[in-house]
């Protein structure tokens, strides 16, 4: 068999592997190794593995990721999220439909410390979801505009999928986080849009809960100022230079810690859950990283990214036909697959095809606009049936809902996503605004 051959047959047996639920890390080392053997030989591998490990974690940039995972737990335990809810559904809660709006408000800023998609779905659900129900909000809205709201935790920066894609490309962290910022905030804004004409379209699924006044406002405010204060100190530091992204997470986990002290629900065993649970995700994320090391090098050998491109150019295909093409993939696998995978298995094989196609753009700026838009499709990929992980999360924690009823309760919200990926394909600019403008 020849390498090329074998490069191709070994994706399906890494879908095998994870069918068969073996993680996805040592799912790409036992693969990714046994393939570089057959092609080279074992003493490659233990080569390998005496020096890829060390290689890999000492990267100054990857202690950006246990930080950012720190500050969200620090803000989950603290109470944070419930804070950000109250004070959106005291803003919007009297319009119609109000507060599914206000949980997607709040998802969006929680996931601006928080960096994880499930975690911000899983943290906003216990808050929004017993206020949601005890105001009447059908199951199919209140659970599907949750599920959709949590995507927005690996879309609005700081991302953790997004810095592991800046890593794999050799991007910068603080311009990938800037490009994300405007894509960001049109989700947020696209959902809460879709809930409005969804209240409308069907009668009695969210009804209106009783204005709030503008001292009762304030005094949720109060609750929140800091939250908004260390986003905007951390972001603002890194994108003017004061500090690095690794820095600007240290300071917004120390921000966040220093909050949380304050808290009446936050003590010393708190403390150490959060530190815990920050450990054993960390863990996970850089055994991936690692189990993504071997199975890359082996995707290398096989120089199937090189037999990609040839096909490509020699086919004479448009290359926005081609930037289609791997996000109509990306659907597909994300239905089959969480995002962190599609990321690490995927971006070796198609970022080098890329970085060959013309789009009228730097090789920074098409390396920033495809990565904004994997991202987004990524983010799809958590809420389309059969996986859709945020789904699974969100109908668990309801209890009652059937799972057919919170997928029918997303479909609106894949409309608004398949619109905006439309949108950010079709004009790369708006992606880009804010990377112009602040060269």
């Amino acid at each position: 068999m020849d390498r090329e051959t074998l490069g191709i047959v070994a994706f399906p047996f890494l879908f095998l592997l994870l069918a068969f639920r073996v993680p996805i890390g040592l799912a790409m080392l036992l693969v990714g190794s046994a393939g570089t053997a057959m092609i080279a030989g074992w003493l490659p591998i233990f080569s390998q593995v005496k020096t890829s490990a060390w290689h890999l974690f000492s990267n100054y940039s990857l202690s950006v990721i246990p930080l950012f995972l720190l500050m969200g737990n620090l803000a989950s335990r603290a109470g944070m999220s419930e804070a950000l809810f109250k004070f959106a559904s005291a803003c919007l809660g009297h319009r119609k439909g109000g507060v599914a709006m206000a949980a997607v408000g709040a998802c969006a800023g929680f996931g601006a410390i928080c960096g994880s998609s499930l975690a911000t779905a899983a943290t906003m659900g216990k808050v929004a979801l017993p206020e949601l129900r005890r105001l009447g909000y059908s199951g199919s809205l209140s659970t599907g505009a949750l599920a959709a709201g949590g995507t927005l935790g690996i879309l609005i920066p700081p991302s953790v999928i997004l810095i592991i894609y800046s890593i794999l490309t050799e991007q910068n962290i603080a311009k990938m986080f800037l490009a994300a910022l405007v894509p960001g905030i049109l989700a947020a804004l696209g959902y809460i849009v879709t809930i409005a004409i969804f209240v409308r379209l069907v009668p009695g699924s969210g009804r209106a809960q009783q204005r709030i006044t503008m001292a009762g406002r304030m005094s949720y405010f109060r609750n929140i100022w800091h939250v908004l204060l260390i986003f905007t100190f951390m972001l603002s530091g890194i994108y003017l230079g004061w500090f690095t992204p690794t820095e600007g997470a240290a300071v917004g986990a120390a921000g966040t810690g220093l909050v949380a002290m304050f808290q009446k629900n936050f003590d010393l065993s708190a403390l150490l859950d959060v530190i815990q649970s920050t450990a054993i995700t960390s863990g996970m994320i850089f055994l991936v990283l690692l189990g993504a090391e071997f199975f890359n090098s082996f995707i290398a050998l096989t120089q199937l990214p090189v037999l990609l491109a040839s096909f490509v150019t020699e086919g004479g295909f448009s290359p926005l036909v081609v930037v289609a093409a791997i996000l109509v993939l990306y659907l597909l696998l994300g239905c089959l697959m969480d995002s962190m995978a599609m990321i690490l298995l995927t971006i070796p094989v198609f970022f080098p095809l890329i970085m060959t196609l013309e789009f009228g753009m730097s090789a920074e700026e098409t390396a920033i606009w495809f990565g904004i838009l994997t991202l987004i499709v990524v983010e799809v990929g958590l809420i389309t049936p059969p996986v859709g992980l945020n789904v699974f999360i969100i109908n668990k924690m309801a209890g009652d809902v059937k799972i057919s009823d919170t997928f029918r309760g997303v479909v609106p919200f894949l409309l608004s996503d398949a619109l905006r990926v439309i949108l950010l394909f079709s004009f790369p600019g708006i992606s880009l605004f804010l990377i112009r403008l602040f060269p």
